[in-house]
């Protein structure tokens, strides 16, 4: 289940090429990419998981990470396989007009496996906070080095380092 975050993944993204590629592969929509709000955000990936017929392996980037740790928190995160959990933003420290209602950030441990992909030169979060929040979550951190927010800006269409991890988790 591809989950992007706001302004969605583009025609370029990692994101939007994963689910070209993988038959099974559905996304999370939003009706509003521009305009994040909590609620509505998390409301639409419970309906979406709700729909599922086998427990997904959820893919988030961005706030699409912290949609599925709120959808967590909320709801016990029952039915899902595992998460790949890419760059969030820390809207803890990060005040974007369009995002609503994601700080503060919850810490509680996350009932299935997860991967935290952390970069050193993301501009919306520290490497070191999200190795804060991958030990509360209890989540594996992985590194991606000097990798921005793993996007298309950074250079990420294709990336068969986030496949081998996605691998891992199917």
């Amino acid at each position: 289940m591809i989950i992007p975050g706001w302004q969605n993944s583009g025609d370029g993204h990692w994101q939007t090429r994963w689910q070209a590629a993988l038959p099974d592969a559905v996304r999370v929509e939003q009706d509003d990419w521009d305009d994040a709000h909590r609620d509505a955000w998390v409301a639409r990936l419970g309906e979406a998981i709700a729909a599922c017929s086998e427990p997904p392996v959820l893919v988030a980037h961005s706030l699409g990470v912290l949609t599925v740790v709120e959808w967590a928190a909320e709801t016990g995160g029952a039915g899902v396989r595992g998460a790949l959990l890419v760059t969030p933003p820390d809207m803890d420290n990060v005040d974007e007009p369009g995002i609503t209602g994601y700080a503060p950030i919850p810490t509680a441990r996350l009932p299935f496996p997860a991967i935290l992909v952390g970069s050193r030169s993301d501009q919306w979060m520290t490497f070191e906070r999200a190795a804060e929040l991958a030990a509360a979550w209890g989540a594996r951190l992985h590194d991606a080095g000097d990798a921005g927010h793993v996007n298309t800006d950074a250079g990420y269409g294709p990336w068969p380092e986030g496949e081998k991890l996605l691998a891992e988790l199917r």
